[in-house]
């Protein structure tokens, strides 16, 4: 079946950065996209960024754009998100998502149970 489970989140300081990965299982994870999405508290989920199948193609949401790099190592089955210049409203829930074949970056078929992102001094 399919598993995601993320990592990489704990306290950060506005400014600072934190790398989130996410192992993947139970599928061929280079034929997929995939996507970060994350959920502040009383908030509904925000797409962040998104990534093709060979990593050749990537999105950001803009409020991370130029803050944000995601990565993939599909010889790992390993999905990266490396967030710098954090900021406190990004304090989060953040998950990693796999995306159905041909639809949009944004929609999900299985995301993880999510790592938590805290910014704050």
């Amino acid at each position: 079946q399919v598993q995601l489970v993320e990592s990489g989140g704990g306290l950060a300081q506005p400014g600072g950065s934190l790398r989130l990965s996410c192992a993947a299982s139970g599928f061929t994870f280079s034929s997929y996209a995939m996507s970060w999405a994350r959920q502040a508290p009383g908030k509904g989920l925000e797409w962040v960024s998104g990534i093709y199948s060979d990593g050749s193609d990537t999105y950001y949401a803009d409020s991370v754009k130029g803050r944000f790099t995601i990565s993939r190592d599909n010889a790992k089955n390993t999905l990266y998100l490396q967030m710098n210049s954090l900021k406190p409203e990004e304090t989060a829930l953040y998950y990693c998502a796999k995306v159905p074949p041909e639809r949009p970056l944004y929609e999900y078929d299985y995301w993880g149970q999510g790592t938590q992102v805290t910014v704050s001094s």
